[in-house]
């Protein structure tokens, strides 16, 4: 990997030497089929790329990464592959002021979902291909200029085996046999660039809004048609067409818009102008909850306001990241809750997207908002909680503080003003403070250029007549920024319920804020700081609000003042301030009375975690056996056939733990037992037989007649999975040396076998891999793709070996290891990190059982 490297200095140098003027792109896809599956196939790429000299100097290199090259030319004059190309690069010297670089290689197809990735449907024996390229992946399809900030058009050429479909960016203007010509596109960046090839099955149709015309498909592979949903596919995206257009008044730009979901994908979904790919998962199999719908729907809002944010206007390097993937995350939830049927989708952003942002602004790893990226190996890393949720969260502050219109006619002119061409932060603040009449500067310093997360409290204090006194909010954890939040107080009322009967918006900008507007309010039962979630920050609670939430929690009506108030209760647990398990006795008590499935299904993440991670070791066996009776509890009392039910009859099987347990999940397989409206399709029976592999209740041959029945893409991803997570060390060494010696299998089955590997029941049978991770990960880093670098390095970490041998192995690698990629070690650290915070959290747990 460190050949493949580009750092953000040579790109910068590359920027001020040259500009691009066009590509033409001839793929030959025919070697995809036929041949022996166990032979490396390659494709013919030829590409001609035309740019000009606009700074000073005649040396400068192209990127490819390709097993051979044929040929090289650059104007007219052959040059020796083997002189110029080092396996990443082709250098190129005595460049003019006019060039024409032409490039014939033999690329690689792919199995780890980078570049172009190939896949055999194992149900019809068909053979997919698609091309993934964030960050920097399109050099292993064609030559090119691999950076944001050297935009250009493109226009590609595609072969094909006859009876396959081929799409990319622009639309298709002309075939001849098997070759596809396809219209040039705006000026992109590399890494948007797309091709989409093999036989899916594809639905049209037709986007309009007054004048505007905008052909909608949406592609599967043949085998999942019977279960493609594209109606709904085409509702949201319509929707999302019509909330963009009315608010960014700015008209798509890209022609056509396909969306393909594809196989064995590494990513939710990427933003391909006119060619959005998707990962297939989002094609359901089996019946799903409306939290399974909001997401794709979200994705999908996600991708399509890539197009103006990231494809229209696109950040110069990738320390901008945040100006497309912020905006993006933030832009899917406010799409969603005004234009779509999922109105509460900032209850699922409080709860799901800010506990992502919170764990990464908590690491060692944090990073500003806008970040420095060094390099592309940084830049991989990059896409995280920080860059997607925080930064979300952050520009949801900077709508309550600048105003929602100020904001939108900011991006109305941010659009204008640098459409197809490449912006820094100061582009974007500059609109800003154009439209909101604030000071951007102050607030990006506070927000975007610091790292880390604020911990806002309140303290009340009351007079005689009980009523409150003074109310202020009290804020920790680094430097003080300044928040525009709401506090509520709520009542209880004669029924039970939590209901609010105040609320204050106000600046919190110092270490104590008080709350003027609030004195003299009768005493609350809970006082909720960034009620309504305008803020980014952790909340704590007085002492007085915990008490009611112990006792009251349920009794909040509101879902987001819920959501908040679980949110909160979970960062006390991890920051071990609150005991593991009196987290999952809230859940036990509580969660059969969540209405968003949503968070419910977050409620029993987490409480997994709790157990798992966060529990003292000596409680791990009755708070399994709690979980597992409150979850079944639940599953009989939940209305026949609902979402629920599913939910509920999935967590079971997570925490199933006892004989009773196990029979009852045998029975749901077989038939002999039933619980009245639950139907255990074939997504529900791998739920089912998961545990019970990983448990010696399911055998070899028990998984391979599970797989009969679904001799699927996904059915084979349950069976690897399902095979790693038996209770073997013949099982253990197998799985490890499947994918820590070998690169034989794909990137989903890498990830199937890891997620098997690592089971909670069976500490002892993986303890003996601890040291042989430390001595496998740099050998790993350097031998293999980053994603599969990536997740080898996390998916391995001994963090179920949670003990203070395993924080001193981890150190004694570090300090050893001081010199290893900064990737690699950023993720070790943060493995690390994560482990430490566990221990913290089982003392807590410990002290608290003790105790009592």
């Amino acid at each position: 990997m460190p050949g493949e490297n580009l750092s953000r200095d040579e790109a910068r140098e590359r920027a001020e030497l040259l500009s691009v003027d066009g590509y033409e792109v001839a793929l030959d896809l025919r070697s995809a089929v036929g041949g022996s599956e166990s032979e490396p196939r390659t494709f013919r790429s030829v590409t001609t790329i035309r740019f000009r000299r606009t700074g000073r100097g005649t040396a400068t290199f192209a990127d490819l990464i390709a097993p051979s090259v044929t040929a090289v030319t650059l104007n007219g004059r052959a040059l020796d592959p083997a002189v110029v190309f080092d396996g990443a690069r082709i250098a190129l010297d005595g460049i003019a002021d006019e060039n024409v670089l032409v490039v014939d290689a033999q690329c690689a197809y792919s199995r780890t979902g980078e570049g172009m990735h190939r896949f055999v449907d194992p149900e019809d024996g068909e053979v997919y291909l698609y091309t993934q390229y964030e960050p920097a992946d399109a050099r292993r399809v064609f030559a090119n200029f691999e950076q944001p900030d050297l935009k250009a058009p493109y226009r590609f050429e595609v072969t094909a085996p006859e009876g396959w479909s081929v799409w990319s960016n622009g639309a298709e203007e002309s075939r001849d046999g098997e070759v596809r010509r396809f219209a040039e596109t705006a000026p992109i960046s590399t890494y948007i660039t797309c091709v989409v090839a093999g036989p899916y099955h594809r639905v049209t149709d037709t986007y309009r809004r007054g004048e505007l015309e905008i052909p909608l498909g949406a592609m599967c592979r043949k085998s999942l048609a019977r279960h493609f949903d594209a109606d709904d596919i085409f509702l949201i995206t319509k929707q999302g067409f019509d909330f963009f257009h009315e608010h960014f008044d700015y008209p798509y730009p890209f022609g056509k818009y396909d969306q393909a979901f594809v196989p064995e994908y590494n990513l939710g979904a990427m933003e391909n102008p006119g060619m959005v790919t998707f990962r297939e998962e989002y094609v359901y199999r089996g019946k799903v909850t409306r939290a399974a719908y909001e997401r794709r729907a979200n994705v999908i809002l996600h991708e399509m306001a890539h197009m103006w944010f990231g494809d229209l206007v696109t950040m110069r390097w990738w320390d901008d990241l945040w100006l497309k993937e912020s905006f993006a995350d933030f832009m899917g939830s406010f799409s969603l809750a005004e234009a779509t049927r999922f109105t509460n989708s900032w209850v699922t952003f409080a709860n799901s997207r800010k506990a992502w942002a919170y764990r990464a602004d908590q690491l060692p790893s944090t990073h500003p908002v806008t970040a420095d990226i060094r390099d592309l190996e940084d830049a991989k890393l990059n896409f995280d909680g920080i860059t997607y949720a925080k930064g979300a969260a952050v520009l949801k502050q900077l709508v309550a503080y600048a105003g929602r219109e100020a904001f939108l006619e900011g991006s109305r002119r941010y659009f204008t003003r640098h459409a197809y061409g490449n912006t820094r932060l100061d582009d974007l603040l500059s609109v800003l403070e154009e439209t909101s009449g604030r000071d951007m500067r102050a607030w990006s310093r506070s927000w975007l250029e610091t790292s880390g997360v604020n911990v806002l409290t309140p303290e009340v204090a009351y007079g005689e007549d009980g009523r409150i006194a003074e109310l202020a909010v009290v804020q920790e954890g680094g430097r003080p920024r300044p928040h525009r939040l709401a506090v509520g107080l709520y009542r209880l009322s004669p029924e039970g319920e939590l209901v609010r009967y105040a609320r204050v918006e106000a600046d919190v900008t110092g270490a104590r804020t008080v709350l003027a507007d609030l004195a003299g309010a009768e005493r609350p039962a809970l006082v909720l700081v960034n009620d309504d979630d305008l803020t980014y920050a952790k909340v704590r609670f007085d002492p007085d609000s915990l008490a009611t939430l112990r006792a009251h929690l349920g009794g909040l009506s509101d879902p987001l003042a819920r959501a908040l108030c679980w949110s909160a209760l979970w960062n006390l647990t991890r920051d071990a301030l609150l005991p593991a398990r009196d987290f999952v006795a809230l859940v036990l008590a509580f969660a059969g009375r969540e209405s968003d499935i949503g968070v419910l299904q977050m409620l029993h993440a987490w409480a997994r975690s709790a157990l798992v991670h966060y529990a003292a070791p000596e409680w791990r066996e009755e708070g399994g056996r709690l979980l597992a009776e409150g979850a079944l509890r639940e599953l009989r009392s939940a209305e026949p056939g609902s979402e629920h039910q599913l939910t509920w009859a999935r967590f079971f099987a997570s925490a199933a733990s006892r004989e009773t347990d196990f029979q009852l999940l045998e029975g749901l397989l077989t038939g002999s037992a039933k619980i009245d409206g639950l139907d255990v399709d074939q997504e529900l029976r791998w739920s089912f037989l998961s545990p019970l592999a990983a448990h010696g209740r399911a055998d070899e041959a028990a998984i391979a007649a599970e797989l009969a029945r679904d001799d699927t893409a996904s059915g084979k991803r349950h069976q690897v999975r399902a095979l790693a997570s038996r209770p073997s060390a013949a099982v253990k060494a197998q799985a490890w040396a499947q994918v820590v010696e070998s690169d034989a299998l794909s990137n989903a089955l890498v990830e199937a076998t890891i997620a098997g590997f690592a089971q909670p029941s069976q500490r002892e049978l993986t303890a003996p891999y601890a040291p042989k991770y430390f001595e496998a990960i740099e050998r790993v880093w350097a031998e293999r793709s980053i994603q599969i670098g990536m997740d080898v390095v996390r998916g391995l970490f001994p963090s179920l070996r949670d003990e203070p041998s395993t924080l001193e192995a981890t150190d004694a690698w570090l300090a050893a290891h001081e010199s290893a990629a900064p990737a690699l070690r950023r993720l070790v650290l943060e493995a690390r990190d994560d482990l430490a915070r566990a221990l913290r959290a089982q003392a807590c747990d410990a002290a608290a059982g003790a105790a009592r």
